[in-house]
């Protein structure tokens, strides 16, 4: 097994440590500093680390030149899966009113690309992740170590809503961009 096969392995195994942690309630209900709790400090932790490592095995695996099936496939669903633990943490503490909507509208846009990436597939075609892609899981990484961090002050919060609505606005471009590059392919497949 290659080192960015092991790291996105690794990626995955954070997700359910993340989802046992949040139904510890002394992790909740008490506070390291200001107002973060045990809890978010513990998945800031790990939420930045699985991030590292998603940065590591892209760099490595091209670098290296250990590209695998295994990696293209695995690769971006751990991204997806450690974000969406995540997202679904914040909704699950009604971290802000508009928290519902964001979540739909990235999960709606994964769904779309995957099903795109599945129909391009089934004519022999990988397609390479696009530059508003990679910014927008940038901007939602990002988004999601700030909210974590929400505690210290008010105006931490306001930033993480502020960069979460940024990263579903790039959510939506992103997926538009991806539909509008592909759309011979798409529509060739109806």
């Amino acid at each position: 097994m290659t080192l960015p096969n092991k790291l996105t392995i690794l990626r995955i195994l954070v997700i359910p440590v993340m989802i046992i942690l949040y139904f510890i309630p002394y992790l909740k209900e008490n506070y390291i500093f200001l107002e973060v709790s045990y809890l978010y400090f513990i998945e800031v932790i790990l939420f930045a680390l699985a991030s590292i490592t998603d940065f590591l095995d892209g760099h490595i695996a091209r670098s290296r030149n250990l590209i695998t099936t295994f990696g293209k496939f695995a690769d971006p669903l751990a991204d997806k899966m450690l974000t969406f633990t995540a997202l679904a943490i914040f909704l699950a503490d009604n971290l802000f009113v508009g928290f519902l909507a964001i979540f739909v509208i990235i999960l709606i846009r994964e769904f779309m690309v995957s099903g795109i990436r599945m129909v391009m597939a089934d004519k022999q075609v990988v397609i390479a992740a696009a530059k508003m892609g990679k910014y927008k899981t940038a901007c939602t990484m990002v988004a999601i170590i700030v909210l974590f961090l929400s505690g210290l002050h008010e105006v931490v919060l306001y930033i993480g809503i502020a960069l979460m609505i940024l990263a579903c606005l790039l959510t939506i471009i992103s997926g538009i961009e991806y539909f509008y590059k592909n759309r011979k392919e798409i529509l060739e497949s109806i």
